[in-house]
């Protein structure tokens, strides 16, 4: 059961009417129709995650990595370093480069995607064409196979930018459908729809893994299926998201700001005026650097440094999924009971155990992967989910997207600093080891930069009512 928000919080007005005719009615409809239309909407927002959860699981954090180093391996020279623009880069450094780079180009388009979410109010058809454009860029990595490393990265690329701009427009979504004690719940049951929909599309990719050579088909080709499967169920699934969604007015500020270009201006100016939620920012960007590298990079580190087989890597992966399904409802629960920042100490607390346990696996112990990919499964998804929660009480009323935007940045679009340490400190001593235990950094400083926000003082500075309990 979805619970009615609490407190003195309204839901923005849905629209009942045609996607193209953006607004709604100016007044909510009175009674239990407010109800039914809250949990419809909802449910399609949870969906969304659902939909999206495959390109992370199967594509960024499962298949790509090793599959994109693999045919950059097979392109390179004897010296395994492919020549790209003229320089000469190491191919098992290739796609943590490739990921910096498509998030780097992210801050281009992020703030400008918010800003024009806010400023027209037609979240509902921006968030299905960024979500297809990225859906078939993700099912064309089907031909990016016999050594084509550029095709490749070009088709990640695009579709990782396409995926993060989706992001921002859904995220966004969160303050009209849950009130101040409401988020930190609603926030974690989406992802946890997330997970149930990548575990059950991973599992039916591992199954397809293992049974290749039964089938007449090489690890590669069942990669590429896998691949491509991916986009097609991002691309199918937000139709049904879409279509429970509702696009809301267009506040005030944004409808007289302008070109969005303006807007993104206006709103650069003013943020100046909430340093405390750029504290947060620059805190989310530390800390969750090293989430996004970790969760990118882990198939590479299992299977270049632990010479783990894939199907070991995924099964293991989905067993994150299950296990994080559990665990962000947990943290979610506990949220409720000690704050949303609390919990994500806690769990920060537990990010940096694991880069060092991960630093003293042995090769080839199953095993030893497995536990720690469990521990890894309980802190994931909360760790995300409240951050996501716990920034949507920082942001003025009236630009949700813009901020998102910016959020996004700090989630995907500047989370190129842990790929880019990672793929450095492996170049410069040839040591998956050491690479990975170099991301504690990133930890060690969110803890630090999160533990001293003031953030009951960052709610009320941004003109919002603080929940019970942060």
């Amino acid at each position: 059961m979805l619970d009615r928000p609490s407190g003195g919080w309204e839901p923005a007005p849905v629209t009942t009417a045609p996607p193209s005719t953006g607004a709604g009615p100016a007044d909510p409809p009175e009674g239990p129709s407010v109800d039914k239309a809250l949990k419809r909407e909802r449910f399609g927002w949870y969906s969304y995650d659902w939909a999206m959860s495959v390109f992370n699981t199967s594509v960024t954090t499962v298949f790509l990595g090793p599959y994109l180093t693999a045919i950059a391996r097979d392109a390179a020279g004897p010296d395994e370093r492919l020549s790209f623009l003229g320089l000469s880069i190491a191919a098992g450094s290739w796609f943590s480069y490739v990921l910096s780079a498509s998030v780097v180009l992210q801050v281009l388009v992020l703030p400008l995607t918010g800003a024009v979410a806010d400023r027209t109010g037609r979240k509902r058809e921006m968030l299905a064409g960024f979500a297809i454009l990225g859906a078939i860029a993700t099912t064309a990595l089907f031909f990016a196979g016999d050594g084509r490393w550029l095709l490749a990265a070009v088709l990640f690329v695009f579709a990782n930018i396409s995926f993060g701009a989706a992001t921002v427009v859904y995220y966004s979504w969160l303050p009209d459908l849950a009130g101040p004690d409401d988020r930190d719940k609603v926030s974690s049951r989406g992802w946890a729809f997330g997970y149930v929909g990548g575990a059950l599309l991973l599992a039916v990719h591992l199954g397809l893994v293992v049974a290749a050579e039964d089938l007449g088909l090489t690890t590669g080709e069942a990669v590429r299926i896998c691949l491509a499967t991916a986009g097609l169920w991002w691309g199918a699934f937000t139709l049904f998201s879409v279509s429970r969604l509702r696009n809301r007015p267009v506040a005030a500020s944004a409808a007289r700001s302008g070109s969005s270009f303006r807007q993104l201006a206006t709103t650069f100016r003013e943020m100046r005026a909430f340093p405390l939620t750029l504290w947060f920012l620059g805190a989310y960007l530390l800390f969750n650097d090293g989430v996004q590298t970790v969760i990118s990079l882990s198939a590479t580190y299992a299977t270049e440094e632990l010479d783990l087989a894939q199907d070991v890597l995924t099964g293991a992966i989905l067993m994150v999924q299950v296990v994080a399904i559990f665990g962000a409802l947990g943290l979610g629960r506990l949220a409720g009971r000690y704050g949303a920042k609390r919990v994500v100490l806690g769990a920060l607390v537990a990010w940096i155990g694991v880069l060092f346990a991960a630093f003293f696996l042995q090769t080839g112990a199953v095993a030893q992967f497995y536990a720690l990919a469990a521990v890894i499964g309980l802190v994931q998804g909360g760790t995300q989910a409240l951050s996501r929660s716990l920034f949507s009480q920082l942001i003025p009323a009236g630009k949700e997207a813009e901020y998102y935007g910016f959020y996004e940045i700090s989630d995907r679009g500047t989370s190129w600093l842990g790929p880019l340490a990672f793929g450095l400190t492996y170049q410069l001593t040839g040591s998956y080891r050491l690479a990975i235990v170099s991301l504690v950094i990133f930890f060690v400083a969110g803890f630090i930069a999160l533990a001293a926000l003031p953030i009951r003082r960052a709610v009320l500075a941004a003109g919002n009512t603080p929940p019970e309990r942060l």
